[in-house]
């Protein structure tokens, strides 16, 4: 399994692109605006995408690159998500206003997108890989994801602040890699709490509730560092000595995993 890193920041910017992973070439998890770069075959190609929630830097991107090879494509594009993040993006981005109603175009038989609600805990078949949804804290419905990869499961928090119940599940799983999501620096820590993300402190606090394994650590890398905060953000990681402390790296556009 190959894990396309296409965006990983909080926010947009000169080389700064929102979140989204190409897993293989059929898997989309999160649609921001780092699908842009994928060429029209490589979009193409996508036939599922997994959301994690509804906020704008996770889907911008799935109405565009709707648009610009569904009318090509052999079969529908199926979208996978929580029950309440359908519900957005039917009444506030395929509503015939900010974008047309694909779900029902060409037809409501043979549609451009078909939406598929999840749910935390839920095992999926998706794309011939093995996908679990993960529960995540966040202000709109959220989830992250494990999905399972020849040398263990590559996790991805998806947005969240504190949340037990994601660790409690990770410390059961073979984990190979967790990518978690750190948005704000501390002189932030109010609007980031407020915000339901994770700073620094904050970070150290969830990753010291990882287990002991005997069979040794996971690499972890940090993703949705807002731009202007970064880096303050990788100053504060680096004087609370979490790099030692874990295995832990910064995810960059364009690096590629092997799992």
């Amino acid at each position: 399994m190959h894990i396309r890193v296409l965006g990983c920041s909080g926010a947009i910017g000169k080389d700064c692109r929102t979140t989204s992973f190409l897993v293989d070439d059929d898997l989309l998890v999160d649609a921001g605006t780092g699908v842009g770069d994928l060429t029209l075959d490589e979009l193409r190609r996508i036939d599922h995408v997994l959301l994690t929630h509804s906020h704008l830097d996770h889907i911008a991107a799935l109405p565009l690159m709707l648009d610009a090879v569904a009318g090509e494509r052999s079969q529908a594009l199926t979208v996978h998500a929580l029950a309440p993040t359908i519900q957005a993006l039917k009444a506030h981005v395929f509503n015939h206003l900010i974008w047309p109603d694909f779900s029902v175009i060409p037809s409501p038989e043979a549609p451009f997108v078909r939406f598929q609600a999840i749910e935390v805990g839920q095992q999926l078949s998706v794309a011939g890989k093995s996908v679990e949804v993960l529960p995540a804290v966040h202000t709109v419905p959220a989830v992250g994801y494990a999905i399972t990869g020849e040398r263990g499961q590559w996790v991805f928090s998806g947005d969240t602040e504190r949340n037990p119940l994601f660790w409690q599940r990770v410390n059961q799983l073979p984990v190979a890699m967790l990518v978690i999501e750190t948005a704000f620096s501390q002189r932030e820590a109010v609007l980031a709490k407020r915000a339901l993300h994770l700073a620094p402190q904050t970070l150290a606090e969830e990753l010291a509730q990882i287990r002991y394994r005997p069979e040794g650590r996971y690499p972890i890398y940090i993703t949705h560092t807002k731009p202007a905060e970064t880096e303050a953000i990788f100053a504060e990681v680096e004087a609370l000595d979490l790099a030692h402390r874990h295995d832990l790296h910064w995810l960059t556009v364009g690096q590629v995993f092997q799992l």
